[in-house]
């Protein structure tokens, strides 16, 4: 493949300006002279009809003049002069444009018609735009500030994205007090054409940087930012500040869930999934990107804290319970070894008070102690300035020590002028220091919710992998049955009917009209039973007393549904006709309950919560929630975050609940807002849960037409394609499996380029290349199944290797076509594997409407050449390319 399609953005030979300017108050003066300043050393050319020169470089008329091929353009004249110019860049072959002007989207109608004309005149020329209304872009390593942003940016190895100028300028800001460099800036602005994810896309690969940081606002893509987020994220630390909270949209007035769960805490658990960490002030965010630069790995969050004074250890004590960070107990072997370097009156705890006398050589061997205690996964070494200690001496001796630890190591050196030298001695070292302990604290916290999140990033569950198969076909029969009546609520009935398609065990609930059919019911299933109101105007039953339990006889329940009856009249005169059901009274003395809910995100789609239910659910506030699809490893997760976990243990005379149960009522319900799509929201309240098992006593749905294409578009994230599983036999009687790859086939993979012939890994890389590197490695297996398919060849014979073979698409930026990759090992070739991969992949790109499947093949790979003939393929020749052809198939016919 050649270089990515932003590439001309970030590393372009000429650059012309739209709009640049003498006047020392305009935007068109500060781009010319920060691209002057940075040192660009390509071509400059700045475009304005009214000056022939402009900071000694000769000016332009407009972009037709320009002598040479442009490869970037930054335009900052007023918006309504913008569609000209896109038209000017068209003509002129550019395909990269930075908008700087304002006045579109942003601004009303006008705006919003005049964004609309500018990405139109994109289309046509095949244009990609950042922008509009945005600081720019900037590349100090390839001496590119494309910004109006105030100074210089020095290079470095962070990339920041930002959808705010402002915010992107107070960063760089900052950063600049602080010494610390970038790779890359962009300032997003509108993000009228490319997004987040596209960007993201583009910094994953980018060797220049080591770590992202992001000021998000707003999604636009839900999928193309969280693909973008992945896709960077397995390669390297993300960090992101979001600002606002769009809880509108996503709360349901009827829905107990809705009032809980808002924008924002959907928003946190789809970057979790997405393996990247949250942050809440510019501190943090380079505070946490300080920490995550080392690639420490932690397996828990026990912080071990090693001090010359109390009150700093007490304070980051209070801190890391703040932050849910765990303080680490000691073991006794650590405690003894402690008790032989230490002063007799050294706290004998964590925090690990050395004492105000501390030397470098106490703080070592504490240090050394600490880092072999399989209790400590991490440790803070704070420092205040004591007449008897030297700062220098012993920052020396904690970078020493630290050197060769895979734990990490964190420093606070607290004070002014006293510790400073200490401090700098970090700044080149694998210990992050931080100015105070609070702060290094919350830095830990970052690195073990990084920790979490990457293996959340690696869970790729099916929808029901681990579940008795639902009748999937039966529930949504049942939906589309209401929303044929014009309903969108589904009665007490209908929604049980759809938990127990999913095997989620229900009470009996039989509906009724009037008090004889109450009284049947009830002695039909036994006293004592419930009576409910079930209308659909009434969601919360409770609210208007439409609930009355323990009911012991035909004349308790008579009496009980006229006098419910008459008062619902009384309160509503509309309702003409009032309807009910009975339930069998169900009693568990050890049950209890739990509350679990999903709402329709209006950005991230379908969001799962659990917690303590029952009538005082809004007051307890008790939420976990997580995107789907669950596994039990998420699940588990959930629960762990929620006051429910405990409550679901045994304590005082209660044994502990059934929590196997419980998971397995989370996964059903994962599957079903995966495979129906028509869920808008779901209550289940409450669902009680007890040793034996679990009940679902009350549940509520409503739904909506789905309008979606293909499967799983109402979801942020992309289940594993188990349905694209395929069972075939080879010539020699071999069976082999064809599936969509997975994380855990990393080993798989590397194992089989290993074994590839010098020849067949030229024909599949184009290059020289001995084994996969880490990086190749993640790409390749931890893939977004919406974006891109790969599909491996496996067996289990004997004879054979495990792996035989794999084939790979990657969509394109336009959307509509992908880029294949095939590879067949040597000892395997000539056995049909290959055509059989190719047409997994083809079929899977045309279900997803893809219309060009295309690839770069060897002119000299034969067998490659003659695979895509025979599967209708045409082969093209590439200009000034003797060596590679492109081959192409329609999938439209």
């Amino acid at each position: 493949m050649g270089p990515h399609y932003l590439n001309r953005f970030f590393t372009p030979k000429s650059v012309a300006i739209v709009g640049a300017s003498e006047r020392e108050a305009s935007v068109g003066y500060r781009l010319l002279l920060n691209m002057q300043e940075a040192g660009f050393s390509g071509g400059l050319y700045p475009v304005n009809n009214k000056r022939e020169t402009l900071l000694g470089l000769k000016a332009y008329p407009d972009l037709g003049s320009v002598p040479e091929e442009i490869d970037l353009v930054v335009i900052s004249t007023p918006a309504p002069s913008v569609p000209d110019v896109m038209r000017q860049c068209g003509e002129k072959g550019v395909t990269s444009v930075i908008i700087i002007s304002a006045g579109f989207g942003e601004l009303g109608a006008e705006g919003k018609r005049l964004q609309q004309e500018v990405l139109d005149i994109a289309h046509r020329y095949s244009i990609r735009i950042i922008g509009p209304n945005c600081l720019g872009v900037a590349r100090p390593s390839g001496e590119l500030n494309a910004t109006f942003g105030d100074g210089t940016i020095k290079d470095g190895s962070l990339a920041l994205l930002s959808q705010s100028g402002a915010v992107c300028t107070a960063i760089l800001d900052w950063a600049k007090s602080q010494d610390i460099g970038f790779s890359t800036v962009v300032s997003m602005g509108g993000a009228a054409d490319i997004d987040f994810g596209e960007v993201l896309d583009y910094l994953a690969t980018d060797s220049k940087t080591t770590g992202i940081l992001m000021y998000v606002e707003g999604i636009r893509d839900a999928r193309r930012f969280l693909s973008g987020l992945k896709a960077a994220a397995r390669l390297k630390p993300v960090i992101l500040i979001k600002s606002g909270r769009h809880e509108a949209g996503c709360k349901a007035a009827m829905s107990h869930t809705g009032a809980m769960v808002g924008g924002d805490n959907v928003f946190d658990a789809a970057i979790a999934r997405a393996g990247v960490v949250r942050v809440y002030s510019i501190n943090e965010l380079f505070s946490a990107a300080r920490v995550l630069a080392n690639n420490y790995i932690v397996k828990k969050d026990r912080l071990a804290i090693i001090t010359n004074a109390g009150g700093p250890g007490v304070m980051s004590t209070d801190r890391a319970e703040d932050v849910g960070v765990q303080m680490a107990e000691l073991c006794p072997a650590t405690i003894d070894a402690l008790n032989e370097v230490l002063p007799v009156h050294w706290s004998h705890a964590n925090p690990i008070d050395i004492l105000g006398d501390a030397t470098s050589e106490r703080y070592q061997k504490a240090l050394e102690i600490c880092l072999k205690d399989k209790n400590v996964d991490g440790i803070l070494v704070i420092l205040t300035p004591q007449a008897m200690t030297n700062p220098k001496q012993v920052a020396e001796c904690i970078i020493e020590g630290a050197k060769n630890s895979k734990k990490p190591v964190l420093a606070s050196w607290t004070g002014g002028a006293r510790v400073q030298e200490g401090r700098n001695l970090f700044a080149n070292s694998k210990v992050a220091h931080f100015s105070t302990p609070e702060i290094a604290v919350d830095a830990f916290s970052f690195l073990t919710s990084y920790t979490q999140n990457q293996i959340l990033l690696k869970q790729i569950p099916s929808p029901s992998d681990e579940l008795a198969a639902p009748d999937i076909a039966g529930a949504r029969l049942i939906v589309e049955r209401v929303l044929a009546e014009g309903r969108q609520v589904l009665t007490a009935q209908e929604a049980k009917a759809i938990l127990a398609a999913f095997h989620i065990p229900v009470n009996q609930t039989i509906k009724v009209s009037n008090a004889k059919d109450a009284m049947i019911a009830a002695e039909t299933m036994r006293f004592p039973v419930v009576l409910k109101v079930n209308m659909a105007e009434f969601s919360h039953k409770s609210d208007i007393g439409g609930v009355r339990l323990n009911i012991g006889s035909v004349q308790e329940i008579s009496h009980h549904y006229q006098e419910m009856e008459t008062a619902i009249k009384q309160r509503h005169p509309e309702v003409k006709e009032v309807g009910m059901t009975v339930e069998p009274m169900y009693k568990s003395p050890s049950g209890r309950e739990l509350m679990i809910g999903v709402v329709r995100d209006p950005v991230f789609g379908p969001a799962i919560s659990v917690g303590l239910g029952g009538t005082m659910v809004e007051i307890l506030k008790d939420s976990s929630v997580a995107l789907p699809p669950l596994n039990a490893y998420m699940v588990e997760q959930m629960l762990a975050k929620t006051k429910a976990s405990k409550y679901l243990g045994a304590f005082r005379q209660l044994p502990a609940a059934n929590k196997q149960a419980l998971v397995d009522v989370l996964l059903n319900v994962s599957a079903m807002v995966s495979e129906l799509p028509e869920i808008l929201e779901l209550d289940i309240n409450p669902l009680i849960v007890d040793e034996h098992g679990v009940m679902a006593v009350d549940a509520r749905i409503k739904a909506e037409t789905s309008h979606q294409l293909t499967s799983y578009s109402h979801m942020a994230i992309h289940p594993y394609p188990h349905h694209l599983i395929q069972h075939h036999q080879l010539s020699n009687g071999a069976n082999i499996t064809i599936r969509p790859i997975r994380p855990e086939d990393a080993g798989l993979e590397k194992d089989f380029v290993h074994r590839l012939s010098e020849r067949t890994k030229y024909f599949r890389f184009m290059q020289a290349l001995q084994e996969l590197t880490p990086e190749m490695i993640v790409r390749f297996t931890q893939i977004d199944y919406d974006r891109e398919m790969a599909f491996v060849a496996v067996t289990e014979d004997e004879n054979l290797p495990n792996e035989l073979g794999v084939g790979r698409y990657m969509a394109n930026p336009d959307g509509h076509s992908v880029e294949f990759a095939l590879v067949v090992a040597d000892d395997s070739q000539c056995m049909g594997i290959g055509t059989r991969l190719m047409k997994a992949l083809l079929q899977t790109a045309k279900s997803k409407g893809i219309a060009f499947f295309e690839g770069e093949v060897l002119a000299i790979n034969k067998p490659m050449l003659s695979l895509v003939t025979k599967l209708g393929f045409s082969i093209e020749s590439i200009a000034g390319d003797s060596e590679v052809v492109q081959v192409v198939k329609d999938l439209r016919q």
